[in-house]
């Protein structure tokens, strides 16, 4: 009957028979909701450390792809003039060619009227010295 007009006034006793302002089982939902709580903060927590682990991973990793692509740029680049040069350096071999071609033409010309020269002169000394 006490439990009864207490219950009316708002108070009840625990288990440890102290009074109360909540029932015991308000009291004790309190307390779970407490402890879930707490255990839903500590995962927000460990969340938010493997949230940032991963940010931190996904930023390395960026960074490297970025040296990697700009090392990338570097070589394509370096191929592009080497590929140029090369180019360059067949255009002067070409024009080379075509120079030693006309001086082998201009040559062989110059040997062929020397020759004939030569051939001249010789008939020359030979009738002179058939002449006297």
């Amino acid at each position: 009957m006490a439990d009864e007009a207490l219950a009316r006034a708002g108070l009840h006793f625990d288990e440890l028979n102290k009074i109360r302002v909540l029932e015991p089982d308000v009291a004790q939902q309190t307390v779970e909701l407490k402890e879930e709580c707490k255990e839903f903060v500590d995962k927000i927590g460990d969340f938010q450390k493997i949230v940032g682990s991963f940010i931190e991973v996904v930023d390395n990793v960026s960074k490297e792809v970025e040296k990697e692509k700009m090392k990338a740029i570097g070589s394509r680049n370096l191929l592009k003039s080497i590929a140029k040069q090369r180019e360059a350096q067949q255009q002067q071999l070409q024009a080379l060619i075509t120079e030693r071609k006309m001086q082998l033409e201009r040559l062989r010309i110059q040997y062929e009227a020397l020759q004939k020269e030569e051939n001249e002169q010789n008939e020359f000394i030979e009738q002179f010295i058939l002449q006297k």
